[in-house]
Formats: C-alpha cells, structure tokens, sequence
C-alpha cells in the first residue's frame, strides 16, 4: 500500500527521494527493521494479553532440564511473527506482483491452520489439537493451490539462457556504461525445470520422469508430478518445523538462517547479471520474494528477543506451520526446492529421528514383545537433553549447523 502510494504521490509532485522504493534493496531493508521494531514493540504487548486471556498450556515432566520451569509459559506466540510479517509485507511489496500473493498466502493459511490447533489445545484443553489427518488435508490443500498457481497464472514463469544461434534467442542489456554485457535469453514461458545442485548443467525437467509414451500429454504429465513434488515438499518441511520447535529460539533461529539463504538465492535468481554468471534460472519479476523473506527475517529475529532461553512466549503451531510454509513455498517458486535436504538439514534430522525412533520401535516390540528405542528421546534435540546437555547450547548448536547447512547450499551453485 505504501509502495503504492509512494509511487502515485512521486509522478503527481516529483518529489526528492520518492524513486528509493522502487529498488528491491531498499524496501527490503526498510521491511526487515519494521518487522524487527513492531516485534519488538508490539511482543511484549501479545505475550501480555496472551498470558491475561490464560492462553498457556502446561508442559508435563518428561525429566528433560528445567522442563516444568516453562510451565505456565503462553503460546500462541506465532501471531506475533505473522502480524511482522503481513503488515509489513502489505505496506512495502508490489501488490500488484503475484509472488508477492502467493507468499502472504501461504503463511496467512499455514498460520490459520496452526492457529486452529493451538485454539483446541488451549481453549477446549485437548491435547492432541487438530487432529492429524486434518493437518495434512490443509498442508496439501496449499501445495494444491501453489502448484496450481504456478502452471495456470501467466506470472510465472522463467527465461533461459540459450545461444545467440537459436532463433527465440532475445538479447537483453545488462551491466553499465564501463561494462556492457549482452545476455541471450529466451522469451518469458512456463517451465518444469528446476536447480539440481552438484551437476554441471545443473536443471533438472520433471517431465523426463513421465514416459515417452504419453506423447503430447508428457509436459501435462511433468506438472503432475512438480505439483506431487510441491505437496510432498510443503508437508514435509511444515512438519520439521513443527517438531524442531521443541526449545526455546531453536526453531526460530533455524528458520532465520535459512531465511537469509533463501533470501540470497532469491536476490540472485531475479537479477539477469548473477543469474547468467552463476548459470541459473533467471526468475522475472520474483525481486518481491526478496522483499518478503527479508521482512521474514526480521519477524523472527524480532520474536527471538521474547522466545529466546528462557522463553517468555512459545510460537506454537501457529508460528512453526506457517514458517515452514513459508519455506518451502519460497524454495518452490525460485526453482531451489532440491537444495532443501541441505539446507533444511535440521528440520530433515529432527523428522528422521521420529521416523526412526517410531518405526525401530514398532518392529522390536513385533519381534521381541518390548519395544526399543535408537535415541534415548525424539525429536533429536531432546535426545541431548536427556544426556543431561543445557538447552542453550543444544540450541546455539544447532545454529551452527544450519548456518554450515546453509553456507554448503549456496556454494552448491559452483560446486557442479
């Protein structure tokens, strides 16, 4: 609204400093300190009201360090990151741009859907919340409407780099005065490719995977199965989010780290000069991603001034389903959705820990009549817990990783 408004107000009176947030840059820094600022004006608000209306759930004695110090402590707390990151996103993205949408979408109903289940474990005292299958409905009914949007709306699409012999071959200047480039690329179209890291020409086509047979349904085919890819991609990483949400500011810092990765990788794919060098799709028109995962970095940032140890507010599933969202959708529509066992390696080692754990110990109690168990408790960081290792520097731990994670998924665009 504000970009909006700004832009209006510049062609009517021309006034200085009014051409500022047009340039990506600028709005992105803008949004990630009013997101940091309204997190941290507006939090210590919420957490009051949120403690006031008894919003809190009590947490049982599972013999884990200072557990039952954190009883009492509210949640619900994820409304604060969705507030910091809608409003800002509606005053500074171009309204007018489809990533943008596709974006706020995404976390307003991931929010809706974890906010739901907090609602029932809160106000109606169950404690299983929402139940399962109707989780699932809602994180594929998301990836349906993702993928959908990405095959039917003429805003998306990607341009290729192809040589000057071919015919569709569009040259487009880049660089400046002291160094012009001349960039072939082709016309703007739908595609099923995707960034497949560690190969030399690193795009991958989903429609290979469907059979020569289909003929001219193949390419119908391939959006099948990227709209399979979408779903699967959207549930899984919306679930590792919400199991790795277990300690104070653990989920949360993650989520910023890989913020700031996608962040980057989005910056490079909506500019033609960095998309040409590093040899990937260039993403017309997606510089608004840019934009919307900086605001997210600084809701989270913002959230981790109250919700790091000891935490004054959890974010529930209200914050952790919709930040995995936001992730995955991100990765999805900027063609990284590949590099997410990488650079969601956290969220993917606290999944697999439940995986195992629960299947390891299905089969022994089969064979053995007692079930037994790999880790002494899952999701994994509460396995060091129960190794008697302080929260903090499980936490801080698990920081490093992800920011190691993240600092190998970027170099995976040269390292082909």
């Amino acid at each position: 609204m504000l970009y909006h408004l700004i832009n209006y107000l510049g062609k009517a009176y021309d006034f200085p400093g009014e051409r500022l947030i047009n340039y990506i840059s600028f709005r992105a820094g803008v949004g990630l300190l009013l997101s940091l600022i309204m997190g941290l004006v507006f939090g210590r608000r919420i957490i009051r009201l949120l403690k006031k209306k008894l919003i809190g759930e009590e947490v049982r004695d599972l013999g884990l360090n200072g557990q039952l110090q954190k009883s009492g402590t509210p949640t619900m707390g994820g409304v604060i990151i969705l507030l910091c990151i809608l409003v800002p996103t509606l005053l500074l993205a171009d309204l007018a741009n489809m990533y943008t949408w596709i974006m706020v979408i995404s976390a307003a109903w991931l929010g809706v859907l974890g906010f739901l289940d907090d609602y029932i474990k809160v106000f109606k005292k169950n404690k299983s919340g929402l139940h399962g299958k109707f989780k699932i409905v809602g994180q594929v009914g998301l990836g349906v409407i993702v993928s959908v949007l990405l095959y039917t709306s003429d805003a998306f699409v990607v341009r290729d780099k192809v040589s000057a012999a071919f015919p569709e071959a569009q040259q487009v200047a880049a660089g400046n005065a002291d160094n012009p480039r001349v960039i072939f690329l082709s016309e703007a179209h739908k595609s099923t490719k995707t960034t497949i890291p560690f190969f030399k020409n690193n795009e991958f086509d989903y429609t290979v995977l469907a059979p020569d047979v289909l003929g001219e349904h193949r390419q119908t085919a391939g959006w099948i199965i990227f709209m399979l890819v979408t779903i699967f991609i959207i549930t899984a990483v919306s679930n590792g989010a919400n199991l790795t949400d277990g300690m104070d500011g653990l989920a949360a810092g993650v989520s910023t780290v890989i913020g700031v990765t996608l962040g980057i990788l989005a910056y490079l794919s909506s500019n033609v000069i960095y998309a040409d060098y590093l040899r990937i799709m260039y993403i017309p028109n997606s510089g608004e991603v840019v934009i919307f995962m900086a605001i997210f970095i600084g809701a989270l940032i913002g959230f981790l001034w109250y919700n790091s140890y000891p935490a004054q507010v959890f974010m529930g599933d209200t914050g952790s389903l919709a930040l995995g969202g936001i992730i995955a959708v991100c990765a999805i529509i900027i063609r990284k959705e590949l590099l997410i066992p990488i650079l969601c390696g956290v969220f993917l080692a606290e999944s697999m820990s439940v995986l195992i754990q629960v299947g390891y110990f299905k089969c022994t109690k089969k064979i053995y009549g007692q079930g037994r168990r790999v880790f002494l408790m899952a999701p994994l960081h509460h396995h060091y817990q129960k190794k008697n290792m302080p929260e903090a520097k499980i936490v801080v731990r698990f920081w490093i990783i992800a920011a190691l994670l993240a600092i190998a998924a970027v170099l995976t665009l040269k390292v082909r």
